[in-house]
């Protein structure tokens, strides 16, 4: 570790470099927000413009920032001026992360001379991903045995204290550390971005992450919980030597535009800084075991019983709703835009309350963020639904849903007259967005609660009880709102299942 060598004046003109990178990174923030760009009335009335207006200083230099976090890899050349910066890994290699004490003379006297603590997070950037996080870490899990998301090189890193991870949490560490102690922790990160990304025609495109730190000050009894400070940066994941070539890559794509065209882009620096964001929301899933159990060859899943009375009915998991509401604090709204991958835009709206941020029109939203990330975020205010391009409904067999079948075709004419003994079946909505049999995969295994890896194959019952192979041409000539019933019969190796669709 020839870097711990260095005298305490080759430190100094380290971390002055940082700032002046960091200043520089932030060159131009804010400039687009001066009072000639501005055409809104009411929006302009409201205090918090006039404090961003100076490009925010002011503001800053009232709120305590006690940290910062210097991520030490390059980021790309190939991200526009107004987009969050993106830096390329390299999967399992060690990169330095340096714990900086940013606090003023006076400011938060109550750590000084103790221990802060700080979690470290490889989350999804993406909302989607977001959203289905604990069932992608499960399929992960599954597929890399014995392997983690998230790991510390504990022999490189200097300054931390008690190092923690969690088993069950594979994408997150954390420790202690004296924020008047020189801290540098050296993570790697085991995980690709290829890895979490649907197979389609033409190769895959990765799934950016977010590499996010959260960290805390003790309280009364002695717990780590009080918040101090959060920040983060999105990153993507290659294979060895892949983020170098993507680097390498995205230069010489840049060297080729003309100088006009460079302008609209960030340059590359040799550090990443991580911005200030919202904390982690903490998130208690109901079921950690790793693997769901099955009992049978058939109807195995717990989806709940086939059928049921309007009193015994099963309950579906819950849909996803994260609609912006009037009665939302400005701290809340600030979670709900980091979210919503929104987070360039959190310091801008500090103040906003819910209400604030919906009376909002959609050409303000567009003058503010510009126009790509102006219209998705009017969108995602107004919690605009976009209408799937099929609709499908299935329900799982069981023994007994088979008995009253049979039933119901003996008792046929009893049926038509009303008299149905009280009972019907429950059925479950997919929604399909891409028409493939992958996606198709993911949807059911999430209704089951399991791993896609976990679905061998799914078949379409065909004429004379023939099982045909579902294909995504088949897939797009089903029926909008064709009702199946799904069975379930073991794979002949290893622990996955068939799906079949009668």
């Amino acid at each position: 570790m020839a870097w711990a060598l260095k005298l305490p004046l080759a430190d100094e003109v380290i971390e002055s470099g940082l700032v002046q990178d960091f200043d520089a990174s932030l060159s131009g923030i804010g400039q687009e927000l001066g009072a000639g760009a501005y055409s809104m009335s009411d929006v302009l009335a409201l205090p918090i413009f006039k404090q961003e207006e100076s490009s925010l200083p002011p503001d800053n230099e009232n709120k305590i920032l006690p940290f910062q976090y210097v991520l030490c890899a390059a980021t790309s050349p190939a991200v526009k001026l107004h987009d969050e910066t993106l830096t390329y890994l390299n999967q399992g290699q060690s990169y330095e992360i340096r714990m900086l004490d940013n606090r003023k003379l006076g400011e938060l006297p109550e750590i000084n001379g103790k221990l802060v603590k700080s979690i470290f997070r490889v989350v999804f950037h993406d909302r989607r991903l977001q959203y289905t996080e604990h069932q992608q870490l499960e399929g992960w899990r599954w597929n890399r045995p014995g392997d983690r998301i998230l790991d510390i090189d504990i022999p490189m890193s200097v300054g931390i204290i008690d190092p923690r991870a969690n088993p069950n949490q594979l994408n997150t560490v954390e420790f202690l550390w004296d924020p008047a102690k020189r801290t540098s922790v050296f993570i790697q990160v085991h995980c690709i971005s290829t890895e979490f990304t649907m197979r389609k025609h033409g190769g895959e495109k990765g799934v950016p992450f977010r590499v996010q730190i959260d960290t805390f000050k003790e309280n009364e009894n002695g717990e780590y919980t009080e918040h101090l400070h959060s920040a983060s940066c999105q990153i993507k994941v290659f294979k060895p030597k892949g983020a170098d070539r993507k680097q390498k890559t995205d230069r010489e794509k840049m060297e080729k535009r003309t100088p006009h065209e460079k302008e609209k882009y960030q340059p590359s620096y040799e550090t990443t800084i991580l911005t200030e964001c919202s904390p982690w929301p903490e998130i208690t899933y109901v079921n950690n075991s790793p693997s769901p159990g099955f009992n049978s060859s058939h109807s195995s899943f717990s989806l709940g019983e086939g059928n049921g009375s309007p009193n015994h009915q099963p309950e579906p998991p819950p849909p996803v709703t994260d609609n912006l509401l009037p009665t939302t604090t400005p701290q809340e709204a600030q979670q709900w835009l980091h979210r919503n991958r929104f987070s360039t835009f959190t310091r801008l709206f500090t103040n906003f309350s819910g209400a604030d941020l919906l009376k909002l029109t959609r050409d303000d939203v567009i003058q503010i963020c510009g126009p790509a990330d102006g219209i998705r975020l009017f969108n995602a205010l107004k919690g605009r639904m976009v209408r799937p391009r099929l609709t499908i409904y299935v329900c799982q067999e069981s023994l007994q849903l088979r008995e009253q079948q049979q039933q119901q075709q003996q008792q046929q004419q009893k049926h038509e007259d009303g008299d149905s003994n009280g009972t019907f079946f429950v059925y479950h909505a997919i929604y399909l967005e891409e028409l493939t049999a992958v996606e198709l995969t993911e949807k059911i295994a999430q209704l089951f609660s399991i791993s896609p890896c976990q679905i061998s194959q799914i078949y379409k019952q065909g004429p004379t009880g023939i099982h045909v192979l579902i294909s995504d041409e088949m897939i797009q000539n089903f029926q909008e709102e064709a009702c199946f019933i799904l069975d379930t019969m073991k794979a002949e190796t290893n622990d996955s299942y068939h799906i079949i669709l009668k």
